[in-house]
């Protein structure tokens, strides 16, 4: 069984789920879904423009759409995001509760060079020029 002609469809179905987890940390802080004890922030606050940027990023990621421009931005995001609420609490991510901001900010940096895979709508455009 070769396993290598799966690896652009593994990418999609990285990049969806990558995108699904992100869009619901921005619904979550702009739209308080799923319900969390956070109020709704200003639009305008660093709180609110990140819950934009995870709405508007992860929608965008997760139909693959813009993936490489789009994915490098929330990259930096996500390094600035730990740096910023993570890093000054401990030196450890275990402890300072950044894994998931340096996850996302790994996987970003993957989508960006790799792209959206097989199934993204950056692929199906492609495809239509090439007709």
């Amino acid at each position: 069984m070769d396993l290598t002609s799966w690896t652009p469809r593994m990418l999609s179905v990285l990049r969806i789920v990558t995108g699904l987890l992100f869009l619901e940390h921005g619904t979550g802080k702009l739209l308080g879904f799923p319900p969390s004890d956070h109020a709704a922030p200003t639009l305008f606050s660093l709180i609110g423009v990140q819950g934009a940027l995870e709405l508007v990023g992860g929608l965008l990621i997760l139909i693959g759409l813009f993936t490489r421009p789009v994915a490098f931005v929330l990259a930096g995001n996500m390094a600035v995001a730990y740096f910023m609420a993570h890093a000054p609490k401990s030196f450890f991510p275990t402890l300072n509760g950044g894994q998931l901001a340096i996850l996302f900010c790994f996987v970003f940096l993957y989508l960006a060079v790799a792209g959206g895979g097989e199934w993204s709508a950056d692929e199906l455009v492609a495809r239509s020029r090439t007709r």
